[in-house]
């Protein structure tokens, strides 16, 4: 037999070449490229030869929606888009600490009796699960725990307990003893996750794989970890906050950028299912440089409120600093307001924050930006109970974004009665939403008359 040879694999996109590089061939990532020992690869001819796979017309296949089984836990079902589907294999990371052991080990508590569990832990003993479970007040159901980290042997054990649901903690502690080489490396990654999603497909058993991050915070391992699984699913958390918040980036049985919302509390985590007020301040009084806007993740809409500090800069460069905001959305929003308003911040440090720790993607937030600015620069407050959303343009115009009624409907609900919105989004005759005020705006000048 002829022996094993030396190999590099990139540690991006699984690529293996021959000799060290500093760049990947194959996507272009630096410095990505570790050793790792491969078995030969068998040319000889495949016992499938002479199979011909069935093919079938689109139009012969079956139309059959695919039984879910709820969680029981709102947020995350909204998440995965209705519940658990037979034979999905589920990919959750985020840093650690932030409750991914914690929300799955209550999750196969909370579905024993619906979809029997098994927890497989790779990186902390039985004891250690034990204690989590009794401290966080779950009930001692019979959820069937297994430490092992050999991919072979769970697939064994999982074949002989049939169960439901099987939770991997974590995959980057897997390894199969087909291949060499320690737990963690590219290749006993990829191949244990293979194997995992091959024994899903093939026996209907939710997979659910909890996968460490980087400093960065994107998955570690190789990127096809993520094209193989059905679900990725990201756990984020602002630094020291007690709230959690779990968005679909990838999902095949249902809407990705759907978010959960969690707290953090001492007897677990706690879905919260009314999200918009936790991310209100409600001031006693007008503040200059604050505004409440509607964003919408997914097929949510949420209120946040958006907070600017504008002040006088000692400095040659004035600072731009932004959290929760893109960098280079809050340049080009200055730039208009220079141009198209007459408004100059070329002296001035601006600090802008979104309160709550959730980043803002979406152009709705572009007029509530400019607003927060003005207000701060001028020292005046906007009214309270006031909203602003809408798209500004780089003519200064203003666009409007989708789903306008239904924002508005989430302002009136939580108590708001003016909103200044783009003219598109303003409700037809007959529409009336709740009795709000609505306002709309045409252009940049608009919005800087109706904060006069």
């Amino acid at each position: 037999m002829s022996k094993s040879k030396p190999a590099f694999v990139c540690s991006a996109c699984g690529a293996v070449a021959s000799k060290w590089a500093g760049q990947c061939a194959d996507c272009g990532a630096w410095n990505t490229l570790t050793e790792s020992l491969h078995p030969p690869v068998t040319t000889g001819r495949s016992g499938y030869a002479g199979q011909v796979p069935q093919v079938r017309l689109l139009g012969e296949v079956e139309e059959a929606q695919d039984p879910r089984t709820p969680t029981g836990v709102g947020e995350m079902d909204r998440v995965l888009g209705g519940g658990l589907v037979p034979g999905a294999v589920i990919l959750i990371g985020g840093d650690p600490g932030i409750g991914k052991s914690t929300l799955l080990l209550q999750l196969a508590v909370g579905l024993q009796d619906r979809l029997p569990a098994l927890y497989v832990a790779g990186e902390e003993s039985l004891q250690q699960i034990a204690l989590r479970a009794r401290r966080l007040g779950l009930p001692q159901a019979p959820l069937a725990l297994v430490s092992e980290t050999a991919v072979e042997r769970i697939v064994a054990c999982a074949q002989a307990r049939r169960p439901g649901l099987m939770v991997i903690d974590s995959i980057q502690t897997m390894y199969t003893e087909q291949l060499p080489g320690a737990p963690g490396s590219v290749s006993q990654v990829r191949e244990s996750a293979a194997q995992l999603v091959r024994f899903a497909k093939q026996s209907g058993i939710v997979v659910v794989l909890i996968g460490h991050v980087t400093k960065d915070g994107t998955l570690a391992g190789p990127r096809v970890l993520e094209h193989m699984v059905d679900t990725v699913l990201s756990f984020e958390s602002d630094p020291g906050g007690r709230y959690r918040m779990l968005r679909a980036v990838k999902n095949r049985f249902g809407a990705v950028n759907e978010l959960g919302v969690f707290a953090m509390t001492d007897a677990g985590l706690k879905e919260v299912t009314h999200p918009s007020a936790i991310f209100l301040s409600r001031h006693d009084q007008s503040a200059a440089g604050s505004v409440v806007t509607c964003i919408r993740e997914g097929s949510r809409p949420l209120l946040l409120e958006v907070q600017a500090l504008v002040d006088d800069s000692p400095l040659a460069n004035p600072r731009r600093l932004t959290v929760g905001l893109e960098h280079n959305r809050l340049a080009m929003l200055l730039a208009v307001l220079h141009r198209h308003g007459g408004v100059p911040l070329f002296n001035q440090d601006v600090f802008l924050n979104v309160v709550g720790g959730i980043r803002v993607s979406e152009t709705a937030a572009d007029l509530p930006v400019a607003a927060v600015v003005v207000s701060s620069l001028r020292n005046r407050p906007i009214p309270q109970h006031t909203v602003i959303f809408g798209e500004l343009g780089l003519s200064g115009e203003v666009r409007p974004v989708p789903y306008g009624e239904e924002r508005l409907r989430e302002a009136a609900k939580h108590g708001f009665t003016r909103a200044l919105v783009p003219l598109a989004n303003v409700p037809r005759r007959g529409a009336a939403i709740g009795g709000m005020e609505v306002q709309g705006l045409g252009n940049l000048a608009g919005l800087l008359d109706a904060l006069a």
